[in-house]
C-alpha cells in the first residue's frame, strides 16, 4: 500500500505530535510502504507561515530535507491531477485539500488524513 500524507499529518509526524495515531506513525516510518507528500502541502505550509497562521521553526529546505531523510517523496502537480481536480464536486472549499485529493485519486494512493470533511470524496483514506 502507498500513502499520501495530508498536510496536518506531515506536520504532526515531523513534530512528534501525539494526535498522530501510533499506527499511522509506524506506517509513515515503514520504508517498505511508499509514502508521499504533495508539493501543495509545502506550498500551504509556506503560505500559512508567511501569514502568521502557522508557527514552525523549520525552513522550507529543512522540510524538504526531513521528507527526504524519511523517504517521503514529494509529488509535483501534473496535468492529470488538475484534470481530476476540475471534475471534483465542491464538497470541501480548501483548495490545497482538493488538490491533494485529486493527487491521491490520480496516483491511486491512500490519503492519510484526520479531516472528516474529505470523506465525501471517492478517495481511499486512513486514520487509526
Amino acid at each position: 500500500m502507498a500513502f499520501l500524507l495530508d498536510t496536518h499529518a506531515f506536520l504532526w509526524f515531523i513534530s512528534g505530535n501525539k494526535k498522530l495515531p501510533t499506527l499511522v506513525r509506524r506506517q509513515i516510518m515503514d520504508i517498505s510502504q511508499p509514502c508521499f507528500l504533495s508539493v501543495a502541502s509545502l506550498w500551504e505550509i509556506t503560505i500559512k507561515k508567511q501569514l502568521g497562521k502557522l508557527e514552525l521553526n523549520l525552513s522550507l529546505s529543512e522540510l524538504y530535507d526531513y521528507a527526504d531523510r524519511n523517504q517521503i517523496e514529494i509529488i509535483q502537480i501534473n496535468y492529470n491531477h488538475l484534470h481530476i481536480l476540475s471534475t471534483l464536486p465542491n464538497h470541501h472549499g480548501d483548495p490545497f485539500d482538493r488538490l491533494i485529493i485529486s493527487q491521491a485519486i490520480s496516483e491511486k494512493l491512500v490519503l492519510i488524513t484526520r479531516d472528516k470533511g474529505l470523506k465525501k470524496y471517492k478517495v481511499k483514506q486512513q486514520w487509526k
